[in-house]
């Protein structure tokens, strides 16, 4: 696992510069993932901070401002206004995930921003949206999902729906699909010269994310005799005689073969019939749990781990970093004491890299401001009338 220091802003994206307006969840991953291919993100929170740096922790354990540099400012605070128009007119993208007509309210709405830079990607990320019934309401992650017909299918067969926290509607449905939309919006800007306004809606993401699932149910195998669904023998998960589980997915017939083969099962009449015959799932199933139960996951590790039987351990977060592929890809790096994901993916010119630590709140108030032209003096000032905060709390 590398120990990152602070390289030179690098990377495919690096010259754009971004201003994001701190938030929860989607916003602060799509600043991250641009921040990790170089961007320079100007990252713009309140001295109280958000409900995310209470939840997540916030300075140098904030995962999601890794990369980035604060500046604190109260954004209600009349004095505050032209300096972050300043800091708008001189950027590439905006971020920001606020209610549909918060940005408005603040005087900062993509009219207002358009006009001034009309080169600018102005992105906006919310859980249902700009528009519709549902636009002005609270949500989270899973009522996201929900509604986008996904959650439900989240569920082991026969089951209650459920999800992995955050991952489907808040990172991969929310903050990945805006990073993408951003990524598609600065290359048209390219050509034309102009920006514009995305609406990136968490609940569409999440459908985005189960186009696959759509399928299936359009072919009427979803939740019933199909292989990915759970209700399979050869796509589930199983226990262990330590605790510890497996994921267990033979799909292919080459693998299901050798898999069966390889536990001794080859002439048993439980699994010498058809794979994919679904009214024998049940015993197969059975069957399997009492054979992983037997034994510790080491064992079943050792069994399969030169083979292409698709059997891997199913790794808490904790283990995942100390696992040999990891290593030696490089694929977690720590950082100021907090573990985490290295950037991705892997480009072969211009790799992204972490840029630098999280930074404690305001830790870059006074260098971001100098950067609009501000003397000591003026920013003394605005520091007095509470406009902007110069150094981390105390708290941090």
């Amino acid at each position: 696992m590398e120990t990152v220091s602070n390289p030179p802003a690098s990377g495919p994206l690096a010259g754009v510069k971004v201003v994001e307006f701190a938030g929860i969840g989607p916003g602060p991953f799509c600043g991250m993932l641009l921040a990790d291919m170089g961007a320079e993100v100007t990252l713009l929170e309140r001295a109280g901070g958000t409900f995310a740096s209470q939840l997540f922790g916030g300075g140098r354990k904030a995962v999601a401002n890794r990369g980035k540099k604060s500046l604190c400012i109260d954004l209600k605070n009349p004095e505050v206004r032209p300096l972050v128009l300043r800091l708008i007119a001189d950027a590439d993208v905006l971020i920001e995930g606020f209610r549909p007509g918060v940005m408005e309210r603040l005087g900062f709405g993509p009219d207002v921003c358009l006009a001034e830079n009309p080169r600018l990607i102005y992105g906006r990320m919310t859980g249902w949206g700009q528009d519709g019934p549902l636009a002005p309401r609270a949500g989270h992650d899973a009522n996201y999902a929900a509604i986008a017909g996904v959650l439900d299918s989240g569920r082991r067969h026969g089951g209650a729906p459920w999800a992995p926290p955050t991952l489907v509607g808040d990172m991969g449905g929310g903050g990945l699909v805006l990073a993408w939309g951003i990524a598609c919006a600065l290359f048209e800007a390219q050509r034309s010269g102009r920006g514009q306004v995305i609406d990136a809606a968490m609940c569409e993401g999440a459908a985005l994310l189960g186009h696959g699932l759509f399928n299936l149910e359009a072919l009427g195998e979803w939740q019933g005799n199909c292989a990915i669904d759970s209700s399979a023998p050869f796509y589930d998960v199983y226990q262990c005689a330590d605790e510890l589980w497996l994921s267990v997915c033979p799909l292919e017939p080459q693998f299901y073969a050798s898999f069966v083969e390889r536990l001794g099962l080859a002439g048993d009449p439980d699994f010498s019939g058809a794979q994919y015959d679904s009214r024998r799932w049940p015993v197969m199933k059975r069957r399997l749990t009492e054979i992983f139960r037997a034994q510790p996951r080491r064992h079943w590790e050792t069994l399969f781990a030169d083979s292409d039987d698709c059997v891997w351990p199913v790794l808490a977060l904790g283990e995942a970093a100390d696992h040999p592929h990891n290593r030696a890809r490089g694929a977690f790096i720590e950082l100021a004491g907090v573990r985490q994901p290295a950037p991705a993916p892997r480009l072969s010119r211009t790799p992204g890299a972490v840029q630098s630590a999280p930074p404690l709140l305001g830790e870059h108030s006074r260098e971001r401001l100098a950067a609009l032209g501000l003397d000591d003096q003026e920013i003394e000032r605005l520091a007095a009338l509470g406009a902007v905060t110069l150094r981390p709390s105390a708290a941090d």
